[in-house]
């Protein structure tokens, strides 16, 4: 390896919204996540609601006329 052209390593702490901390080490000091495995749909089998209004809604509503006609 050459010397002076890799970046620091650290010791760090990542944590997620959830309040999950992973002890592990990489070049950020401090890194927080959104997600993590204790607290994502795929690892924990639990649906979780992401999307607000859905996307037929917001169609239905995007191509419906005023008077009630669809335009698709």
């Amino acid at each position: 390896m050459k010397p002076g052209i890799h970046p620091e390593y650290y010791e760090t702490t990542i944590r997620c919204t959830c309040g999950n901390e992973i002890h592990t080490r990489a070049t950020k000091k401090d890194i927080r996540i959104e997600t993590c495995s204790a607290c994502h749909p795929l690892f924990t089998g639990k649906a979780r609601l992401v999307d607000t209004e859905g996307r037929v809604q917001r169609f239905m509503k995007k191509y419906t006329s005023k008077d009630g006609k669809r335009s698709y």
